[in-house]
């Protein structure tokens, strides 16, 4: 409480002197993020196709099979072409992605976008009669209808296409409670309408499931829970709500599918777990949300920290050169108060945390070590000042954590209340929330941001007696403000391991797994 009184403090002292730190205005300027490599992750399935015009009068290609999943062996042939002649057989896909608008204050999310293009999947020769067959294979790649080309001389003579199935699979299918699911969907396009899934267990939602950055395959992982018996797992096309008339649309080959998976003994709660996404390296320069806080420093001391991301209260070594010799040395942490609740605007200020004093030694370096508050997570800077204005800066990630052990009590009765407590949200609209399942279903979010990083969130202990689960994923916040064309906000992402827009911006965000036993 004494820390949030003087980050208050340091806010009012902030917005009455107008000093260091000023909030930006939102500006909504949207950036396509550049997806990260992850392990596994296939680029195009060939190289840019070179520019082609079509043909005034178009022949038919003849695919067959026309229709199978992803890896399935393809035979490709057409007739009336130019006679001997090379054919590049040209496949028509899209590169898919998040949009943000990054800024020095925040990160807002502005949705996903998708770029159509076309790749070289073969090579064939036309006969003298001007046909040609060739074998092919589905290559691994968004779902849904391809166009394929047959292109001469930098000209479409022909056309045909090829529709990319979707399987699933769930693994592994029978195991005691608290059995880590792995539940894989194939084949997800890149349209709005193809391009995300909801997954039910027993018919209560668990979250969505998106392959933006994975092209089409979107992998999430789910807790087995009870009671002991039976269950029901689907996923099924959907922008976040499952599209229940799937066969009466445009796109009825978005059917999904139903899997049992067997709990075959409550084993006891099991432990407290944090699952991470994949640690790729960010695309985006400012990840850092409040790098630019002071841009214009002109120093050329420099400063690095032994950790570049943990959670409140780690313990890190501050090492710095370049500074002013024997002169002290402040050392501040920025960060933010306020909060996005009935807000116009920008409804929050910087604010600098102090860390400490020290002096710099006769050849200007600095060796300290901090501590790292317990406040908001995300992107904060520690910052070095001389003379009252800031030398150097360093980047440092506060990492989400469990608060002891997690809930208010382990053991409850039918119907108790009893809160979830974590550290380290944020407040961008990439991580001020997070989203909460119990038993594997939506029961709703909470917000970290005017407690300052610190959430405690109020549940009630349901389902009869044994171990029952909650499991707490990324959410992608679209309130304050809102933006036209957001999918699959203020829902569970459970594909947040390989695609979530945080990722391009250095934002780790975990899914977050606690138990609770209920008694008679």
């Amino acid at each position: 409480m004494r820390a949030r009184t003087k980050m208050a403090a340091a806010a009012a002292a902030v917005a009455l002197a107008g000093a260091m730190f000023l909030p930006s205005l939102a500006t909504a300027a949207p950036t396509s993020l550049v997806s990260p490599t992850f392990a596994g992750v296939g680029l195009l399935p060939g190289p840019v196709a070179p520019a082609s015009t079509p043909a005034a009068v178009m022949t038919t290609l003849a695919t067959t099979p026309d229709i199978a999943p992803a890896g399935t062996p393809f035979t490709l042939s057409g007739s009336g072409l130019p006679a001997s002649q090379p054919v590049s057989i040209v496949w028509g896909t899209a590169n898919v992605t998040w949009v943000v608008d990054a800024r020095p204050d925040s990160v807002d999310y502005l949705g996903r976008s998708a770029t159509k293009v076309q790749v070289v999947l073969g090579q064939a020769q036309t006969d003298a009669q001007g046909r040609f067959s060739v074998k092919l294979t589905a290559p691994r790649d968004f779902g849904g209808i391809h166009d394929i080309y047959a292109v001469v001389n930098g000209v479409q003579v022909a056309k045909g296409g090829f529709l990319v199935a979707r399987t699933a699979s769930i693994s592994p299918k029978s195991g005691p409670i608290g059995t880590m699911i792995t539940v894989t969907y194939n084949g997800l396009g890149s349209s709005l309408y193809e391009g995300g899934a909801s997954l039910l267990y027993d018919n209560h939602y668990a979250g969505a499931m998106m392959a933006n950055w994975t092209r089409g395959r979107a992998i999430a992982h789910i807790r087995a829970t009870g009671p002991v018996g039976r269950h029901t797992i689907e996923v099924a096309d959907a922008i976040s709500f499952k599209y229940l008339n799937i066969q009466q649309s445009p796109i009825p080959w978005g059917t999904g599918r139903t899997f049992a998976f067997t709990v075959t003994r409550d084993a006891g709660r099991p432990k407290p777990q944090i699952d991470w996404p994949a640690n790729v390296v960010p695309t985006l320069d400012a990840k850092t949300t409040l790098q630019l806080a002071n841009a214009g420093v002109s120093s050329t001391a420099n400063a690095s920290l032994s950790s570049a991301a943990g959670a409140v209260s780690s313990k890190v070594d501050l090492a710095a050169a370049g500074l002013a010799p024997n002169a002290p040395v402040g050392m501040e942490w920025a960060t933010v108060v306020g909060n996005r609740v009935n807000c116009t605007g920008t409804c929050w200020s910087f604010v600098s945390v102090p860390l400490g004093t020290t002096t710099a030694k006769a050849d200007g370096s600095v060796a300290a070590p901090i501590t790292i508050p317990d406040g908001l997570g995300g992107w904060h800077v520690v910052q070095l000042l001389q003379g009252g204005k800031v030398v150097a800066q360093v980047p440092y990630y506060v990492k989400r954590s469990i608060f002891g052990k997690g809930v208010s009590s382990l053991v409850l009765k039918e119907g108790q209340h009893f809160t979830v407590h974590l550290k380290g949200l944020g407040w961008t609209q990439l991580d001020n929330t997070i989203a909460v399942d119990y038993d594997n279903s939506y029961v709703g979010y909470g917000c970290g941001f005017n407690s300052n990083g610190d959430t405690v969130m109020n549940l009630v202990a349901t389902g009869g007696p044994g171990t029952h689960l909650i499991d707490m994923y990324p959410l992608l916040y679209t309130q304050q403000p809102s933006y036209p064309n957001t999918p699959y906000g203020m829902v569970p992402v459970l594909t947040f391991a390989q695609d979530a827009p945080g990722l391009a911006l250095g934002y780790r965000l975990p899914a977050m797994r606690l138990a609770v036993t209920v008694v008679k």
